[in-house]
């Protein structure tokens, strides 16, 4: 539910981003529509800049869902950390179910908010729109991620699980693939794993997933040379999402 400002003065409550804030931005034009388009519901007020060119066309779409916007040079220089920041949208932190017919990309404790932002944005890319994140993990809401995702963190259901069991135990019929170095399968295009409802798995930069997750569902090798030691996150989940969103 959207919040209300608690003061006749909104602009004193807007401060420079901290996670324990129940707002946070977008910075840039892009992922400003982006916000307004997909999530206009959570978006408490657009500001620009004096030297915003295309003020005409998102005064339209801000007009047409109904979203406050507002010229302010100087909020727009508190809030970013960019001089040519032009447009900005401040939005109500949201959290959503995900849904149980669909399906999901799972990450565990992913560390890096620029990854993190990729990883939305590939993931709607390739057409999973619900994303399960197991903390402890970088922060969805900090404007770095929510800059790297380009606005897709308003197209895709995120949920935040205190551990992978209560993930696990909520959507008992997906059917879980585990992305690990040592994992059982070697991913195949030409025969990759078929499943309608599945969950794909993936840890973190640094260390990826322990050995407890090889007993869990079918754990999944995606082949590479020796002369590395590991894919990039965001690699690995690219390709998984693509493999398996291919063979419907």
């Amino acid at each position: 539910m959207r919040n209300e400002w608690k003061n006749n003065n909104p602009d004193q409550q807007i401060k420079p981003y901290k996670k324990e804030v129940d707002y946070s931005y977008t910075l840039g034009a892009f992922p400003t529509y982006e916000l307004i388009k997909a999530n206009p519901k959570v978006v408490r007020k657009v500001i620009v800049h004096s030297g915003y060119t295309d003020i005409e066309n998102l005064e339209k779409l801000c007009n047409e869902k109904k979203v406050t916007i507002e010229q302010n040079d100087k909020l727009i220089a508190k809030i970013s950390d960019k001089e040519n920041c032009y447009v900005a949208g401040v939005f109500d932190k949201f959290s959503d179910d995900l849904r149980k017919d669909r399906p999901h990309i799972a990450l565990v404790n992913p560390s890096n908010m620029g990854n993190l932002g990729t990883i939305l944005r590939t993931a709607v890319g390739f057409g999973i729109y619900d994303m399960a994140i197991i903390l402890p993990g970088a922060d969805i809401f900090n404007p770095k991620t929510v800059r790297s995702s380009m606005g897709a963190l308003f197209r895709i259901n995120h949920h935040l699980y205190q551990s992978f069991d209560e993930y696990h135990k909520q959507f008992k019929d997906h059917e879980i693939f585990t992305f690990m170095l040592n994992g059982k399968k070697t991913l195949d295009i030409k025969d990759s794993p078929k499943a309608n409802l599945y969950s794909l798995v993936f840890g973190n930069e640094a260390t990826g997933l322990d050995d407890s997750f090889l007993k869990i569902g079918t754990s999944i090798f995606i082949p590479q040379s020796p002369d590395v030691d590991s894919l990039n996150l965001t690699i690995a989940v690219g390709i998984g999402a693509y493999t398996f969103t291919s063979r419907k």
